[in-house]
């Protein structure tokens, strides 16, 4: 007799649909388990064996095998336990096998039979959507599964109440969806003294999700400005939630089914490998560019990045996806961040400070700034230099404009941009590009003329040109203007990169 169970092998965002075949034949005893799997489901054997012997049930002494068809795709993840355990029950008559058709099951076992959570439920669960199927899976992971709707999903604490559920003895109850948490807000612009310039150019990130870096000595409130933007930007709609919970769901991070409408804010350590910032490892897992995706990316100290690491993130930040290629798999998983950087005009940090600069000025901050591509800087949009705050300032009341008021007016001008870009699969002015640019973007004659003029005399490169052209529509987006004008374009130029001096 041969028992089906469906189960999933995730592959990115993607799960793809796998069958688990168990068959128990005449024979010497035994227990193969084929279908390309790696380690970790290898060696569910054990763990299936010793949940079943903790039921008071033991393997037949017979010949099992277990064939994870497709036979040559590669199944990583111990979420196979739970398939490969109810498989062989079903093949040893002691569940209904038709009662499991019905079913796409995902779960890892623990030795005593608990079922015990493991990555990509929310994936799963989609899948099951798909194909009109239930999910079974870990009872700490129902609230996640809810999100899907309109399927019925089974979720076990532990094996024997699952079988008790299936034999009609025990009803599981249907587990409760998941809440989504309200933003987390983090300091309030009102905390930041002076700076108004930087606290202009943080608007216009924030409106047109535009990539920002910040020059300026330690002290000055680099940190604390990007850590006033997740404050002034929207909340992701409920479809954009769903889909940064996905990737969230792969890399395990997702906790009792919570789904936050607040964008991500990720900021790694400069001390992070290549795989940790795109994506990679033995599994693949997504990196923090994608854990990133519809939120914010913040590189502090942004040269002392390894240039490689650095350098890799040119291809996401242009097309808005990462894609891992390795041996055997290549993952695509969505990147469409916003760059939030800061650093220290050199290594000492304070270049224009004739009282404390280091005795090797300019070369320092020639050595320390090189560090930085000219490339990976041609595709940030908005530089600003920070000047460091005096402590008169400091002694200043508090701004009367807060996070509130300017989170009003991004949100405004968001709202303007989703309105435009209904239906063309852009979401901002940062995703501008060919006929929607031209059609949008295109500024009145005097703006033309000054952007040629700038073009000329700054050197800017295709991209550069394309990018201010997307800041001055954002600029105008915030101003209320329907047209691009040449005060938008003169302040669009006011943020581009000057060629380094010195």
């Amino acid at each position: 007799m041969v028992a089906l169970v469906s189960t999933v092998a995730y592959l990115g965002l993607e799960a793809r649909a796998v069958e688990v075949q168990c068959q128990v034949a005449p024979g010497m005893p035994g227990f193969a388990l084929v279908g390309l799997p790696d380690k970790a489901v290898g060696e569910s054997r054990q763990r299936v064996s010793a949940a079943l012997t903790a039921m008071g049930l033991a393997l037949p002494p017979k010949r099992i095998t277990i064939n994870l068809s497709p036979a040559d795709l590669p199944k990583e993840g111990s979420h196979y336990d739970l398939p490969i355990a109810l498989s062989l029950l079903a093949a040893m008559g002691i569940v209904d096998s038709e009662q499991l058709a019905d079913f796409v099951a995902v779960g890892e076992l623990a030795l005593d039979g608990r079922v015990i959570p493991s990555p990509g439920v929310l994936l799963a669960a989609l899948h099951a959507s798909e194909r009109d199927l239930g999910l079974i899976c870990p009872a700490a992971q129902g609230s996640e599964a809810r999100w899907a709707d309109g399927i019925p999903v089974v979720a076990a604490p532990n094996l024997v109440s699952l079988l008790n559920h299936l034999k009609g003895t025990q009803v599981l109850p249907q587990p409760e969806p998941g809440r989504a948490d309200p933003p987390k807000r983090g300091p309030d612009l009102k905390q930041v003294k002076g700076q108004e310039v930087a606290r202009r150019a943080l608007e216009i990130a924030a409106a047109g999700s535009h990539n920002l870096l910040m020059s300026g000595p330690p002290g000055a409130g680099k940190s604390l400005l990007a850590a006033c933007l997740p404050g002034i930007l929207p909340e992701l709609t409920a479809a954009e939630a769903l889909e940064v919970s996905m990737i969230a769901s792969v890399a395990g991070t997702l906790e009792e089914g919570r789904i936050s409408r607040a964008r991500p804010f990720r900021s790694p350590h400069h001390s992070a490998s290549m795989a940790a910032l795109t994506g990679g490892g033995l599994k693949v897992r997504p990196g923090e560019v994608s854990m990133a995706h519809l939120g914010v990316l913040f590189l502090d100290e942004l040269p002392e990045f390894q240039r490689a690491v650095l350098d890799s993130l040119r291809q996401p930040l242009e097309i808005g996806e990462v894609t891992v290629a390795r041996a055997n798999a290549h993952v695509t998983y969505p990147a469409r961040v916003q760059l939030i950087a800061a650093m220290n005009p050199c290594r000492c940090g304070y270049l224009s400070d004739p009282a404390l600069a280091c005795s090797r000025v300019p070369k320092c901050a020639a050595d320390y700034q090189s560090k930085v591509s000219g490339p990976l800087l041609d595709r940030i949009d908005l530089h600003v230099e920070v000047d460091p705050v005096r402590a008169v300032d400091l002694a200043l009341p508090p701004p009367s404009e807060g996070s509130a008021q300017v989170a009003a007016r991004v949100g405004q001008a968001r709202a303007v941009q989703t309105a435009r870009l209904a239906g063309t699969g852009n979401r901002t002015n940062a995703e501008l590009d060919g006929d929607l640019l031209e059609t949008y973007a295109t500024p009145d004659e005097a703006g033309r003329k000054l952007l040629m003029q700038a073009a000329e005399a700054m050197h800017l490169s295709a991209r550069g040109y394309t990018r201010i052209l997307r800041v001055a529509r954002t600029i105008a987006d915030l101003a209320g203007e329907e047209q691009v004008k040449r005060i938008h374009v003169a302040e669009a130029l006011s943020y581009r990169r000057r060629p380094p001096t010195g």
